[in-house]
């Protein structure tokens, strides 16, 4: 087997917030509200890689709707 690691498919909350720099609060508000995509595994809830993409892309596109 190679040394290399392989790459995440997804990360716990605690990991999506250092990775986006979001708190615990917001990522479940986001959770909540459907914006953000999440998976269960047993009693863990996992945010797949994509997801995090998918969701600062929103973002991005809402930030650039907005009016200064």
């Amino acid at each position: 087997m190679s040394s290399q690691a392989l790459p995440k498919a997804g990360y716990s909350i605690p990991e999506a917030c250092v990775i986006t720099g979001v708190g615990r609060s917001k990522i479940y508000q986001e959770i909540a509200s459907g914006r953000l995509r999440t998976v269960q595994c047993g009693r863990r809830r996992i945010v797949p890689t994509d997801a995090i993409g998918e969701w600062l892309a929103k973002l991005g596109q809402e930030a650039g709707s907005q009016v200064l």
